[in-house]
């Protein structure tokens, strides 16, 4: 008996080693970037084992292992956008009056398959959502996605945004009786309904808070920068995400509800159209993440957009470029958010081009997608390539650091270990 149990613990010592010689794979390439410096490092062996790096050029490279060598091209950690909107779709007609009253969370959800592989290919292995259609149709995106079933970045849904009725995040425009919201929808007032809304979000499985703390440019109303939720109130949301370890993101275009928001204790100011340089030294005093999503300001809205939109984009378009130029002269923490949804989520990497344009280096740019969004996020398990984290890898052909416009055509995406797109021709 003795020598079967030998021999059974010999075979099984060997299964498990085959079954973790198969687990490991090489990652090779001409070079990669260190996002943390800046810098190119030459060349590129990455060793990973399941869907973890476990070496990053290491003096001896295992051997009998598979090998994807993809040549002359840069290997970047996994881009990570924290201003998405992953089942929603507002370059198109019906998605601006129809879409909340004419489909349903199924339709989202089914969307958003779609839209979450498009930025998936686009480089963006870990989105933040912010905000659906109610019914948590990004929740049961991030399921899935989880789950092996549908293909797409890792998410932090924030399901329904938090707003007063008839504010920003409200469904506002249709006759009285016609998708009417509430708590369970987000749509809170008072403290009493934000405590309801805040603990209806932590029950179904979101991962971040929004809150519209102003108006805003795509909704009804004549001033987009107006405070909207009282200082007690955005102090109670906070208070309560808090409590179920959930962080908060501000959508804000007003200095005062900028203020506000910051004073309140959230992670982060969303678009942040009207900064100043007192906002701004709060912002730094505690910390506060600044998700400019600056394309938006080059984009052409289209042609059926609302008058109200078109006429309140044009009165913060000089504003947005003021804020930004100030947040970068004064090294605020900036991450990358491009409100994807908005644009083609296929076309959400035109953000570092835009940043780049005015005034932030390639290096800065792409900080604000890997290691400071990492920092936003709360996590330490991506954001670069090295021993420990996800690998989550994707690659340019050229140099990123030289022509930042690279991140608009990514040609290779792995995430996990899975290799998702590969359109390499050495």
């Amino acid at each position: 008996m003795g020598s079967i149990r030998i021999l059974l613990g010999v075979f099984a010592s060997w299964v498990l080693a085959q079954t973790s010689l198969a687990q490991t794979q090489i990652l090779r390439a001409a070079q990669m970037v260190d996002v943390r410096n800046g810098e190119i490092i030459r060349p590129a062996n990455i060793v990973i084992d399941g869907d973890k790096i476990s070496a990053v050029n290491p003096a001896t490279l295992p051997e009998n292992v598979s090998v994807t060598d993809l040549g002359d091209v840069t290997l970047l950690p996994g881009v990570m956008d924290m201003h998405s909107h992953v089942t929603l779709d507002f370059f198109t007609g019906n998605h601006w009056t129809t879409a909340p009253v004419f489909e349903t969370p199924a339709d989202w959800a089914l969307h958003g398959a779609q839209f979450g592989r498009d930025m998936l290919e686009a480089g963006f292995t870990t989105i933040r959502d912010a905000g659906a259609w109610p019914g948590f149709p990004d929740v049961a995106l991030m399921r899935a996605i989880d789950a092996g079933g549908v293909p797409g970045p890792r998410m932090f849904p924030s399901g329904h945004y938090i707003s007063i009725t008839g504010g920003h995040c409200d469904v506002t425009g249709f006759a009285p009786g016609i998708m009417e919201l509430g708590p369970n929808q987000g749509i809170a007032n008072g403290v009493d309904e934000i405590l309801r809304a805040i603990r209806y979000q932590a029950k179904h499985g979101v991962k971040v808070i929004k809150v519209c703390a102003t108006a805003g440019v795509f909704s009804k109303g004549d001033n987009p920068g107006a405070q909207q939720y009282s200082d007690a109130e955005l102090n109670a949301i906070v208070e309560e995400a808090s409590r179920h370890g959930l962080k908060v993101m501000a959508h804000a275009h007003g200095s005062e509800g900028i203020m506000a928001a910051v004073k309140a204790g959230v992670a982060s100011i969303e678009h942040g159209s009207m900064l100043t340089p007192e906002i701004i030294r709060e912002m730094k005093k505690r910390g506060t993440f600044y998700v400019p999503t600056i394309f938006l300001n080059d984009m052409p809205l289209p042609p059926d957009t609302p008058e109200w939109t078109v006429r309140k984009n044009e009165f913060l378009k000089g504003h947005v470029e003021n804020s930004f130029k100030l947040a970068l002269k004064e090294d605020l923490n900036i991450a990358f958010g491009s409100d994807a949804g908005v644009l083609k989520h296929s076309e959400a990497g035109k953000e570092f081009e835009a940043m780049v344009r005015r005034g932030m280096s390639p290096a800065q740019a792409l900080q604000t997608a890997t290691t400071d969004a990492a920092d936003l996020l709360g996590v330490s398990d991506r954001g670069e390539i090295k021993t420990g984290q996800f690998a989550d890898i994707i690659a340019v052909k050229g140099n990123p650091l030289n022509d930042i416009t690279e991140m608009e055509r990514v040609v290779f995406v792995m995430k996990g270990g899975e290799i998702v797109k590969s359109k390499i021709s050495n």
